[in-house]
């Protein structure tokens, strides 16, 4: 009898992304912000909650945000209401406010003993690397929205990128004011990043009688 050659099986491997949360990742509310700012102020890490306070105002890229220089923020013995850096993915100038809030983590921060001779406003504790590197940052978000209570894998860098700016979206709907924020060069780039949905736009229009 002759034999039958059947085809052959290949295992299906389980899929990357199987459990886990995709796509665009939430930013936070105003009540988790300040639940992780006061859970970091209570713990007394001054690192981390300039970290987390200046990645909420600046709504940087978490590649810029690593990179800041003391200089960037600070003049003199005071810290800068605004601050001008250029973005490392566009190569254009953006602007950002340091709230109140912010100037003062940042202040006691930088005299702090952990800070003398260092350039970068976040240095790495390793000697081969100038700043903390985004990987690490990483790390450091999953640890801040772990400790609330929130699912870390819907939560990433770009959640404290994304945080203010669509508070601020939510208040005024002014898209444009969002876009020079973010540094984006079209406002389509922003339309995608708020995950603005036709419903928000019409829901903006019908409060606007001319």
């Amino acid at each position: 009898m002759p034999r039958v050659q059947l085809p052959a099986v290949t295992p299906k491997r389980k899929a990357w992304n199987k459990g886990r949360i995709i796509g665009q990742k939430r930013p936070l509310f105003p009540k988790q912000v300040w639940a992780i700012r006061a859970r970091l102020e209570l713990a007394s890490y001054p690192r981390d909650l300039t970290l987390f306070n200046v990645a909420i105002d600046s709504k940087l890229r978490g590649c810029d945000l690593v990179k800041l220089t003391v200089t960037d923020l600070v003049k003199g013995d005071r810290v800068r209401e605004r601050v001008l850096v250029i973005q490392s993915k566009t190569k254009k100038p953006v602007q950002f406010e340091l709230t109140e809030n912010t100037r003062d983590s940042v202040l006691l921060w930088v005299k702090s003993p952990e800070m003398f001779a260092c350039q970068f406003m976040f240095p790495s504790r390793f000697h081969d690397r100038p700043h903390i590197s985004t990987r690490q940052y990483g790390r450091l978000v999953r640890d801040w929205v772990t400790s609330i209570g929130l699912e870390p894998s819907a939560y990433g860098t770009h959640s404290l990128r994304r945080t203010k700016a669509a508070e601020i979206y939510r208040k005024t709907g002014n898209l444009r004011a969002v876009q020079l924020l973010l540094g984006h060069t079209k406002v389509d780039s922003t339309v995608r990043y708020l995950g603005v949905e036709l419903e928000d736009a019409l829901s903006i229009a019908e409060g606007i009688d001319i």
